[in-house]
C-alpha cells in the first residue's frame, strides 16, 4: 500500500501548526543524519547493577515457569506462529525477510524504506515483530529460571547477528520509534534475565557493537518522538523504551538527559492518552493492555534504579489497572473495540497465560486488588519479575492514597463505554463514546452504537475484529466499516469518513442520553441510550435494554431525520450456528462441552440474509487475532428508514 499526493493532503489538514513545523524540523534532521553518523562515545567501567533481587526467579509459579519453558524449547527449535505465519526459521533468521510474501526488506538509508509497500519490501509487521526481541526475553527468561546455557548462547547468538545485520540508520528496523522503544525494552530485560550467565557482561556492557547499538536507539529516539496527531500508544513505547535504557544502561553522557526527557514525555502522554475514568483514549482495547504494560515495565525500570516517578504516573497506571477489572467479562476477555494488533510491551510468558489476567495478578501484585475485581486464577512469569522491581503502592491512609471504586463500575462516561450485565454470565458492551484519538483517530473503527454480546465469555452478537494494516486495503476497509460492526448503515456509507488506513477525515458525534446498567443485576432491566450525527441530515439513535427475569435483550433502532435506505448487521461469533428463517434466526453454541442456545427475533420491516465467508466483497468474517481470520455468520437486513419507524430486535437466551 503506497501513499497517494491525495492522502499526505488529507494527513497534512489533520496537522495543528506546531506539528506541522516540528515534523519539518524532523525531515531537515533526517537529511542532515544521511551522511552525519556520529560515533558512540566512549564508554569505559561500565556496569549492570538493575538486576532482579534475591529471591525472585523461585516465586515464579512452577505451572507458570513450565510453559515457559515449552515455549523457549519450540523456540529453541526454531518454530514460532506470528499473525498467522507459522515460522520454522528461527533458529538462524533472516531479519529482513517476511515469510508471508517471500519477500526481503530493501537495504539503504532508513527513512527512504517505503515500509508501507508491501510490494516493494513485504507485509512490514511481519518482518518488525521478529526485531521486538520479545522472543528473546522469553529465552532470557527460560535461563533465568533454569540455568540451562543453551538458552543464553542462542539469545547472544541472535543478537550479535542482529547488531551486526542491522547498522544503525540503515533498513527497514530504523524506521518506526515503537519498533526501538519496544527492542530497548526487551534488551534491557535480556540483560537482567542473564545476568547469572558468565557471558552476559561480555555481551552487553563489554561489547562495542553492543553500547554502539544502544546508543543510537536512544539518540534516534530522541530525535524523532512521534508527534501531535501520531502521539498514540506509539509516543507510550518511545518513552517507556527510552526510559528503561536509561536507567538500566546509564553509561552514556546523554542518559541522565535522555531519562528525565523520557520521564517528562511518559508523564505527560500517559495522561494525554487515558480517560479520568483510566480507559485508554483510543477506544481499542488492545491499546489499553499494551500501553499497561509498557507503564508498568516502565516505572519498574525507574524504581530499579531509584529515579523518582511522578505520582501522577502511578495513578494513571492504577485507574487503567481498576478499569480494565470493570469492563472484562466473567471469563476475563474484554472488549473487542478498535483495532487490535496482538502488541505486548513485555513477553516473558508461554503460550496458554492469559494477558488479561497477567495484567490484573500483576495489578493485584503492585496496587492491591478491590473486593468487587473479578477473581484471577491462572499464573503468569511476568507478575512476580515486575512486582519484584516496582514499589508498592499506598494502599493505607497515607497522602498519596487515592479513593478508588466502591464497587464496579458499568459506565464509563469520559469514553461512552456501558457494560451491561446479566444473569447466566450474559455481558453486553454499548459504544456511545468519542469516534477515536486526535484529530486522525488512528485506531477507531465506524462502529458508533454498536453493541457487543457474550455468553459465559462466548462471543455471540461479536465485534469482528481488525486482521489487518497494510497490503490488503478492501479487507482493511471492512474491518473497520460500519457494516463491519454491530450496527446500523444509511445509504451504503460509514458513519465517519476514513482518508486512509490511519486516517479518519470526519468523525461521527456521539452521546449517551441514559446510562442506567444496575437493573439486571438486580432482577429488573438496565437501559441504554445514545445518538450519533455521522450521517448527515440524519441521526441515527438506539436504545438497549437487558432484562434479567426473561434473560432477554432488546435493541431498538431509530433514524430521525430524511428517508434513507437501511442495512441493519448483526455479527456472530464463530462459535455460534444461526438457523435463519425469515426474520427468525436460531443461534446454537457449546460451552465446556454444554449445548446453548438463543432465538434472535429481528426486524419484520428489513429482508434478512445470512453471509458466511464471502471476499467479493468481504461479508461474514471474525479475526480472532492479527494477520487471522475465518468465516462467521452475520445477518444483515435491508430495507428503508422513513423516518418515523422503530427497527426492534430482541435477543432471548433459553435456559
Amino acid at each position: 500500500m503506497t501513499m497517494s499526493a491525495g492522502w499526505y493532503l488529507r494527513r497534512l489538514s489533520r496537522m495543528g501548526p506546531g506539528e506541522v513545523g516540528g515534523r519539518a524540523v524532523d525531515a531537515v534532521r533526517r537529511r542532515r543524519w544521511r551522511s552525519v553518523r556520529p560515533a558512540c562515545p566512549r564508554v569505559t567501567g561500565a556496569r549492570f547493577t538493575s538486576v532482579l533481587p534475591a529471591g525472585t526467579i523461585a516465586a515464579v509459579p512452577p505451572d507458570a515457569a513450565k510453559r515457559l519453558v515449552a515455549e523457549a524449547d519450540r523456540l529453541m527449535a526454531g518454530h514460532a506462529e506470528y499473525f498467522g505465519v507459522v515460522r520454522d526459521d528461527l533458529a538462524d533468521p533472516d531479519w529482513w525477510y517476511d515469510p508471508k510474501t517471500g519477500r526481503r526488506a530493501p537495504w539503504g538509508y532508513a527513512f527512504d524504506v517505503p515500509y508501507r509497500n508491501e510490494d516493494a519490501v513485504g507485509d512490514i509487521k511481519q518482518i518488525w515483530e521478529l526485531s521486538r526481541h520479545q522472543y528473546l526475553t522469553v529465552l532470557a527468561a527460560a535461563y533465568a529460571l533454569t540455568g540451562d546455557e543453551r538458552y543464553a548462547e542462542r539469545v547472544a547468538g541472535h543478537l550479535r547477528s542482529w547488531w551486526a545485520g542491522n547498522a544503525p540508520l540503515r533498513g527497514v528496523h530504523w524506521t518506526s520509534g515503537i519498533e526501538l522503544g519496544i527492542r530497548l525494552l526487551s534488551w534491557v530485560w535480556i540483560r537482567r534475565l542473564l545476568d547469572g550467565w558468565p557471558g552476559a557482561a561480555g555481551l552487553f556492557e563489554g561489547n562495542p557493537k553492543a553500547l554502539h547499538q544502544i546508543w543510537h536507539h536512544q539518540r534516534w529516539l530522541a530525535a524523532f518522538p512521534s508527534r501531535g496527531s501520531s502521539a498514540n500508544n506509539h509516543v507510550i513505547a518511545e518513552a517507556a523504551g527510552q526510559l528503561a535504557a536509561a536507567c538500566a544502561f546509564g553509561w552514556f553522557p546523554s542518559s541522565a538527559r535522555w531519562r528525565d526527557d523520557a520521564l517528562r514525555s511518559l508523564e505527560r502522554h500517559l495522561r494525554g492518552n487515558t480517560f479520568g475514568s483510566g480507559l485508554n483514549r483510543e477506544l481499542a482495547t488492545e491499546y489499553h493492555g499494551l500501553v499497561l504494560e509498557l507503564g508498568l515495565a516502565a516505572v519498574a525500570e525507574a524504581d530499579a534504579a531509584g529515579v523518582p516517578v511522578p505520582g501522577t504516573v502511578r495513578l494513571v497506571l492504577l485507574r487503567m489497572t481498576d478499569a480494565l477489572a470493570a469492563m472484562v467479562d466473567n471469563r476475563l476477555r474484554p472488549p473487542r473495540q478498535g483495532d487490535a494488533d496482538d502488541g505486548h510491551g513485555l513477553v516473558v510468558d508461554g503460550a496458554g497465560t492469559d494477558r488479561w489476567g497477567s495484567l490484573l495478578a500483576t495489578g493485584e501484585a503492585v496496587f492491591g486488588r478491590l473486593a468487587w475485581w473479578p477473581e484471577v486464577t491462572g499464573t503468569d512469569v511476568r507478575t512476580p519479575l515486575l512486582a519484584a522491581l516496582v514499589q508498592p503502592y499506598p494502599k493505607d491512609g497515607t497522602a498519596r492514597a487515592v479513593s478508588r471504586p466502591a464497587s464496579r463500575p458499568a459506565h464509563f462516561a469520559d469514553a461512552g463505554m456501558t457494560i451491561l450485565r446479566g444473569p447466566e454470565k450474559i455481558w453486553c458492551r454499548c459504544d456511545g463514546g468519542p469516534h477515536g484519538f486526535l484529530s486522525i483517530a488512528a485506531h477507531a473503527h465506524a462502529d458508533a452504537l454498536s453493541v457487543e454480546v457474550r455468553h459465559d465469555g462466548v462471543d455471540v452478537l461479536a465485534d469482528p475484529g481488525t486482521y489487518c494494516y497494510h497490503g490488503q486495503p478492501e479487507w482493511r476497509r471492512y474491518f473497520r466499516s460500519t457494516l463491519g460492526h454491530n450496527t446500523l448503515r444509511l445509504d451504503g456509507g460509514d458513519q465517519s469518513v476514513s482518508g486512509g488506513p490511519f486516517l479518519w477525515t470526519r468523525h461521527a458525534r456521539s452521546r449517551v442520553l441514559v446510562a442506567d446498567a444496575s437493573g439486571a443485576c438486580d432482577g429488573g432491566t438496565s437501559r441504554w441510550c445514545a445518538e450519533h450525527d455521522g450521517y448527515q441530515r440524519s441521526v441515527h439513535r438506539r436504545r438497549v435494554e437487558l432484562t434479567a427475569a426473561s434473560q432477554e435483550l432488546r435493541v431498538v433502532d431509530e433514524v430521525r431525520g430524511e428517508g434513507r435506505a437501511v442495512q441493519l448487521a448483526f455479527h456472530l461469533g464463530p462459535a455460534v450456528s444461526a438457523d435463519l428463517e425469515g426474520n427468525r434466526a436460531v443461534l446454537t453454541w457449546t460451552r465446556d462441552g454444554e449445548d446453548r442456545s438463543a432465538e434472535l427475533d429481528l426486524p419484520g420491516q428489513l429482508r434478512w440474509r445470512a453471509h458466511r465467508g464471502e471476499s467479493d466483497p468481504p461479508l461474514g468474517w471474525y479475526s480472532a487475532g492479527f494477520g487471522r481470520k475465518e468465516p462467521a455468520t452475520t445477518l444483515v437486513g435491508t430495507g428503508f428508514a422513513d423516518g418515523t419507524e422503530e427497527f426492534t430486535t430482541v435477543l432471548r437466551f433459553r435456559d
